[in-house]
């Protein structure tokens, strides 16, 4: 019961939420479950639905029905953890994103049905049969192909816009579990890099019967590049071994299992300098250990020990004469430099000289709130200033502040500041408020 209750509170927060994506972008939107059965379709989605996909079936029959073919593009999306853009069997496009509850996926949005670029509907329903169309209905292929062409076209540059906009709503949904879409995107990326080297490793040993089994140079290998700080080989020489290992020990998941445990109790005692006793075993072992033994996908096991891989690379390039103050303030100053525009976790943390994951924990020790809601905060100051001191539109300030669209822009302003831009303005301004859930930096740690 609880659990229903909790959907419905989802449900509604996403129907609210996506009224607003429809109102910018114009595009119907539906909603689905955990079960990624219909929950809710609205208006605009329904006008689409009933007077196309009601015919689809008669037009191009299938073995796979339109409700089954949406259901696994919802499923795909959950894998990745992010939008994903596909097209029906009739050709036009629709996107999909997950929702996230608690770390587990509680339901998806979709959207869509627009027409390929530079395509009508002639094109796709042309094959109709007259006959066929006036046999099971009362409409006729003319009239259909009116209806279809009634739907908005774009080229791919747009639906990637709208599918990228859309998954930024489902993210801010997604309360509390920012963390895992991120969380699934890196498994996502890790696998194919992982499968793309098994796909070459049975290319090699096409025809035999000898596998290469556990890859001890690998290991050496992987344990040179820590040593050295060097992340990306680290993680390039690690994908290498898993694979190795899951090319050779397919559905051995134990074994896996024991060989994952090993790998992180070598590479948490590793050596990285005199004033650290001679090993991590303290910091990273023990709860690394516990979520391996708790692990029940390959995905998991792969993704905790890259996870292991990041953070001792990050912890050695710290011990290599980077100081977190030097790094954050080399970061803060590009930031300054670049805060209106889109800037990226990966660039920011390049610019440090540290891992992604690891320059995200130190930016949120040191600065007390994660780097997503310090970007935004630096982007409301920026159009607070805009709406006192110029004329310029709210759609002009929110392009100029980096935010995604006007009702992006006024979410976030009002969470910063209590207030929507338009009333800022009109009253002469506040004082922008840090938001309890963006609590100032911590006194005792080094400001950058």
């Amino acid at each position: 019961m609880k659990n229903e209750l909790n959907e419905n509170v989802l449900m509604e927060k996403a129907k609210e939420t996506m009224l607003d994506y429809r109102l910018v972008t114009g595009c119907g939107f539906c909603l689905y479950n955990n079960s990624c059965r219909q929950y809710y379709t609205d208006d605009t989605g329904s006008y689409m639905e009933k007077n196309i996909c009601s015919w689809c079936e008669r037009l191009k029959p299938q073995a796979q029905s339109c409700v089954e073919f949406h259901a696994n593009a919802v499923k795909e999306a959950s894998k990745k953890g992010s939008f994903h853009i596909y097209q029906c069997k009739l050709g036009l496009y629709f996107w999909t994103s997950p929702l996230f509850a608690e770390g587990s996926f509680a339901g998806a949005i979709r959207s869509g049905g627009f027409l390929p670029e530079g395509k009508k509907a002639v094109d796709i329903f042309g094959n109709a049969n007259d006959t066929l169309v006036m046999r099971n209905s009362d409409i006729s292929k003319e009239e259909l192909l009116g209806r279809a062409n009634s739907f908005p076209s774009a080229d791919k540059e747009k639906i990637q816009s709208l599918a990228e906009m859309m998954q930024l709503y489902a993210e801010s949904l997604s309360s509390g579990n920012e963390d895992h879409h991120e969380k699934i995107k890196r498994r996502t990326a890790q696998q194919e890099a992982i499968n793309k080297i098994i796909d070459e490793l049975k290319i090699q040993y096409s025809g035999s019967s000898q596998k290469p089994g556990y890859p001890l140079e690998k290991e050496k290998n992987l344990l040179s590049f820590l040593r050295r700080g060097d992340a990306a080989e680290a993680k390039k020489t690690l994908n290498e071994l898993l694979a190795a290992v899951l090319f050779s020990y397919p559905d051995q998941f134990s074994y896996i299992q024991l060989r994952v445990t090993e790998l992180v109790v070598l590479i948490s005692r590793m050596e990285i300098s005199p004033a650290r006793e001679g090993n991590l075993c303290m910091e990273i072992n023990c709860q690394n250990l516990k979520l391996v033994q708790e692990a029940k996908t390959i995905e998991e096991l792969t993704d905790i020990v890259q996870n292991v891989v990041d953070r001792v690379s990050g912890i050695i390039s710290s011990f290599q004469g980077i100081p977190h103050a030097a790094a954050l303030r080399k970061a803060e100053n590009f930031i300054q430099e670049n805060f209106t525009r889109k800037i990226s976790l990966k660039e920011i943390a390049s610019i440090a000289g540290l891992s992604p994951p690891y320059f995200s924990t130190v930016f949120k020790d040191e600065m007390g709130e994660n780097l997503s809601k310090y970007l935004n905060r630096l982007r409301v100051e920026k159009a607070s200033r805009l709406l006192l001191e110029t004329d310029m539109f709210l759609n002009e300030i929110a392009a100029c502040c980096c935010f995604e669209d006007q009702s992006w822009f006024s979410k976030i302003f009002k969470a910063f500041t209590g207030i929507s831009p338009g009333k800022y303005r009109n009253q002469g301004g506040i004082i922008v408020k840090n938001n309890s859930k963006n609590p100032a930096p911590k006194k005792n740690k080094p400001r950058i």
